[in-house]
């Protein structure tokens, strides 16, 4: 099975709302940084990559329909070129609400995860997206709001540079499914779009949020 939709947008976008509304609209599974935690042996993958190796894209995303979220975000350009014939969709949400998220979520984690009692695997994880995004992304720099908004940025312009714009959607989940649904060529489902990963639900994964 090859990638049918990959997503370009940073974790805290929504990106666990698209998830969901890909599985229903028939583009499932997809991949999503849930998908690593839930499944130990995807990690060697992204160790790899994060070490300057080669993965064999066919074989990561196996089984998957879509992707979307970190790790896989990172290799947009990768994963646009193995997969052709994938659409992209980058999630983006207002930048400052954006930042509020990220900083209080996945920067903090970052910043305290060596010292939390994490499983193993989801300890490596988060090594291999420092060395990925951490720091190819942001520069290493997780807790700088001008720093952070750049990079937000920035990636939504090279999207654009590098991508057609029929292959290419910039989408906010607040926006439903209207523009989703057209882009894929899909029906819009008669309920409401999914909302999901709230900041609670963000720490629950991991055992609760740090003090």
């Amino acid at each position: 099975m090859a990638l049918q939709v990959i997503g370009s947008g940073f974790g805290r976008t929504g990106t666990k709302s698209l998830k969901a509304a890909l599985e229903r609209l028939g583009f499932g599974p997809c991949h999503h940084m849930h998908e690593i935690v839930e499944n130990p042996g995807q990690v060697v993958h992204w160790q790899t990559l994060a070490a300057g190796g080669d993965v064999d894209w066919e074989t990561v995303f196996a089984g998957y329909a879509s992707q979307v979220d970190w790790p896989g975000a990172h290799v947009w350009r990768e994963l646009a070129q193995a997969f052709p014939e994938a659409k992209v969709v980058h999630t983006v949400r207002p930048e400052e609400k954006w930042w509020a998220s990220f900083d209080k979520t996945i920067g903090k984690l970052m910043a305290r995860y060596e010292e939390l009692p994490l499983p193993p695997h989801i300890r490596d994880i988060l090594t291999a997206w420092n060395d990925l995004a951490g720091k190819g992304t942001f520069g290493g720099v997780l807790n700088d709001r001008e720093v952070g908004l750049a990079a937000f940025r920035r990636r939504t312009e090279d999207l654009h540079e590098a991508l057609p714009p029929e292959r290419l959607l910039v989408f906010d989940v607040a926006e439903g499914w209207g523009p989703l649904c057209a882009f894929l060529g899909v029906d819009v489902p008669d309920e409401p779009f999914p909302h999901h990963n709230l900041r609670a639900d963000f720490w629950e994964v991991l055992g609760g949020e740090p003090a």
